[in-house]
């Protein structure tokens, strides 16, 4: 196993998530999507399925589109304006989830190779 131990805080670490295998993805201690330039999800990891609460899988379905706080313009916004002014490497807070709504997320986004973003998501020991 490569580095299932990898450090959410690393500047590169889209590049290192590229490296990995969806293995290794599906078993960090952070959710990990994959998103195309329009929002579809393509990749889903094990950890966020299980810690987000969301209940499904959303591969092949526009993740602004599955719920209001995720296409908002503090949300979905922020990302398509950092995605017209070049790569992208955003750090936020947000509040809420969708199995607990009280609980805080940190949430890193970063250009992929394909054109689209990785989206990394730590939260709070709830």
């Amino acid at each position: 196993m490569a580095n299932a131990t990898i450090d959410f805080d690393v500047p590169d670490l889209a590049a290192r998530i590229e490296q990995m295998s969806q293995h290794e993805l599906d078993n960090l201690p952070f959710g990990v999507i994959l998103l195309d330039r329009e929002g579809t999800v393509l990749f889903y990891s094990a950890t966020e399925a299980r810690l987000s609460g969301y209940g499904e899988n959303p591969l092949g379905q526009n993740l602004f589109a599955i719920s209001a706080c995720l296409g908002s313009d503090d949300f979905r916004g922020r990302i398509e304006r950092a995605m017209e002014a070049g790569p992208v490497n955003l750090e936020m807070g947000w509040p809420g989830d969708f199995g607990d709504p009280t609980r805080e997320l940190r949430i890193r986004v970063q250009s992929s190779r394909n054109g689209g973003v990785w989206l990394f998501i730590e939260r709070d020991a709830a």
